[in-house]
């Protein structure tokens, strides 16, 4: 049997409430820098429990104000996970620092804080100046596990929490910690790219707790430039405005952010079905030796469904033919040819390229119906078999 239609690994999933939001946004007033920005920060704050977000351009934008934020330069070294997309470690370089990576735990593929520790540990403190763990797939790292290392050794923590609105881990009181919520990390960032779990086409958001990042970022997002009395140096009237630092024109406009408030509203029934899918996929793979999934964890968000098998380019094509495009997340960082000029080689982290080595990403998302995973489903068993 073959499906009449192609089943992509992610799909955006847009709604008439959605497209209707969308056009109240383009009959208003403002395009950009209007109302719906504010909403949209103010409703993405609640959602994740922090005090504070700033809507932005892009997930990448989003890495780079941080980075700006918390002042890194020449001379300031940020440790981050080779298994993320390269936005993670570029937004370092963007500003002048310098990317060092630790490998990942095999199991999750997430950034291994024991590795994290034996690197922070070959140097002397202050050596290193910040950490940027990456969310995989939507499995959050343990932030307060993080934090105990920043803590110990003088870092600033950004969560890249692109792949995992919504989810959380427990921490070592049993409280449910949700990505974003600014108890542990510095600065948190959010994507809102067409296959994320909101879309706004493209987007992003940060998440903190501190009001001195957050008064920069808004800044930094555009241009640098102010025009609230009470920071102005001068004023000429009411049109006075100041460029007070340098800043870019990361604004994200209130079509896009009327888009989001639209998808931010079901985003938990979207979540609850990614995990439906989920459990359906663990439970078709619990006795397939050859396929082995990433662990879980009951605040996994299900950015991605990652399987690993031992044939992946054969499995890949073989998926491709009966029209299922499965995907790759990620090809390692530092064995990117642009990395590879800065002095990384292929072989430096054996469990992330181990991991590159077997994994394919399967279709998952919200509006996958069961009749098309079953699909799926079942041309892996027969690969497999």
């Amino acid at each position: 049997m073959y499906f009449p239609h192609p089943i992509p690994y992610g799909r955006q999933h847009i709604t008439e409430a959605d497209v209707q939001a969308v056009t109240e946004a383009l009959q208003s007033d403002f395009l950009t820098q209007g109302p719906k920005v504010a909403e949209f920060e103010n409703r993405f704050a609640a959602y994740v429990g922090a005090t504070y977000a700033v809507a932005v351009s892009n997930g990448t934008a989003a890495l780079h104000l941080c980075t700006l934020a918390l002042g890194v330069q020449s001379g300031h070294r940020v440790i981050t996970t080779p298994i993320t997309f390269a936005a993670s470690a570029n937004c370092i370089l963007y500003c002048g620092g310098e990317v060092h990576f630790a490998d990942i735990d095999p199991a999750t593929a997430l950034i291994d804080l024991k590795a994290v520790r034996r690197l922070l540990e070959s140097q002397p403190k202050g050596y290193f100046h910040g950490l940027i763990p990456v969310d995989f797939a939507g499995l959050p790292v343990n932030l307060e596990e993080a934090r105990k290392l920043a803590d110990e050794f003088g870092l600033w923590l950004v969560e890249d929490a692109a792949h995992s609105p919504g989810g959380f881990f427990v921490d070592s009181q049993g409280i449910e910690q949700w990505c974003g919520n600014g108890k542990f990390a510095d600065l948190s960032i959010f994507s809102f790219h067409p296959v994320k779990h909101i879309a706004t086409g493209e987007g992003g958001m940060i998440t903190t707790n501190r009001q001195d990042l957050y008064e920069k970022l808004l800044l930094l997002r555009t241009h640098g430039i102010t025009k609230d009395p009470a920071k102005l140096l001068k004023s000429d009237g009411g049109w006075y405005y100041e460029m007070q630092t340098l800043g870019y024109n990361y604004r994200l406009p209130d079509m896009l952010t009327a888009l989001g408030i639209s998808q931010l509203q079901r985003a938990n029934e979207g979540l609850a079905r990614r995990r439906f899918l989920a459990a359906r996929y663990n439970a078709a793979f619990a006795n397939m030796a050859a396929v082995r999934p990433l662990a879980t964890a009951p605040g996994h968000a299900y950015h991605l469904y990652v399987i690993q098998v031992e044939d992946r380019k054969g499995l890949y094509d073989f998926l491709r033919d009966r029209q299922i495009f499965a995907q790759v997340h990620y090809i390692p960082v530092h064995t990117m040819p642009y990395y590879q000029e800065l002095g990384w080689n292929p072989s430096d982290f054996p469990r992330a390229e181990a991991y590159y080595a077997r994994c394919l990403s399967i279709p998952m998302f919200p509006s996958l119906t069961d009749e098309e995973q079953q699909y799926v489903i079942s041309s892996i068993q027969q690969f497999v078999k």
